[in-house]
């Protein structure tokens, strides 16, 4: 399943730290927007991760779930392309 998370988070050192831990399940396609491409297994470990970083009082994360439907119709204006699932094949 396809997750679009954007975050706003005010203090530099969680905003590195977030965006680090971001790199690990996904892709960057903005300055605080990831796409991540996860099952249910990975998504629960990415939330995981991320409440242990923000403050629920300063902080903001939103994850989107994008469903295969809504995928198939995303509009891209400019740079950049949609992450995809790609296969990865070992000879």
């Amino acid at each position: 399943m396809l997750y679009v998370v954007s975050y706003d988070i005010p203090d530099t050192k969680r905003r590195t730290k977030l965006a680090k831990t971001l790199e690990d399940f996904g892709d960057r396609v903005q300055y605080s927007v990831f796409e991540c491409i996860l099952d249910s297994s990975l998504l629960d470990k990415m939330v995981a991760r991320i409440k242990r970083i923000v403050l629920e009082k300063d902080d903001s994360v939103r994850v989107y779930t994008i469903c295969a439907s809504c995928e198939r119709v995303i509009k891209i204006i400019g740079q950049g392309k949609v992450t995809k699932n790609e296969d990865v094949y070992i000879v």
